[in-house]
């Protein structure tokens, strides 16, 4: 939970666009706009060395001090190079400390489940990350889902996940599966079937029109 906010400064940035924003990653700058509030959106430069470590550690909420103004702000989107590997750009929206915003937060599911112990049963987990309305001063890094109860063909929902806060409101489809343990070979023969299909037979071919024609 992000109970306090980390220490970030940054400097106003005149100038926009592609090249400029080569110039200040060259010079070890991370370009970025803040926005919200009201206010008119600021193009700023951070020191990327710091802004990324604590990025990468999962910081969200910042104290930034923009030139001797200083606010509180959260990070709304990262931007990363044609690779998907490298930051290359954030967004930040001025805050609230006690305000409500949207965000995303991990999944991470702990326990060995009872029904993985079954030969040929696998798990499924079609969402890592679950959406989510909270203060900012809640915001999670991650959401733990114990799964050491599922047996072979049970589902677990969205709205079976525990959230951390009470306050906090759930915005992914309630009915959305996070888990589910099916029996691997079950799968190998449904998608044998929709290969052929569905029900056996081979498709249709289409004979190739002769030369003479058209």
């Amino acid at each position: 939970m992000s109970e306090t906010t980390t220490a970030l400064s940054a400097q106003k940035r005149e100038r926009t666009g592609s090249r400029y924003a080569r110039r200040i990653r060259q010079a070890g700058g991370l370009p970025g706009v803040l926005y919200g509030h009201k206010e008119e959106p600021v193009s700023i430069t951070l020191d990327a060395h710091t802004a990324i470590g604590y990025i990468s550690k999962g910081e969200k909420v910042f104290h930034m001090d923009l030139e001797g103004h200083k606010q509180y702000v959260l990070l709304k989107d990262i931007g990363y190079d044609y690779l998907g590997t490298n930051i290359i750009h954030v967004d930040f929206a001025r805050v609230d400390m006690d305000e409500r915003v949207d965000t995303k937060a991990r999944l991470k599911f702990v326990g060995d489940a009872e029904g993985l112990k079954t030969a040929g049963a696998i798990m499924m987990h079609p969402l890592t990350e679950l959406q989510l309305n909270c203060t900012v001063t809640n915001l999670p890094d991650d959401i733990i889902v114990d799964v050491t109860e599922m047996k072979v063909g049970d589902v677990l929902h969205a709205s079976d996940v525990k959230l951390p806060k009470e306050t906090m409101i759930l915005l992914t489809d309630p009915h959305a599966i996070v888990a589910q343990i099916i029996m691997k070979a079950v799968q190998e023969e449904e998608g044998e079937a929709a290969e052929v299909g569905g029900d056996g037979t081979e498709p249709e071919v289409i004979a190739e029109k002769k030369e003479s024609e058209g």
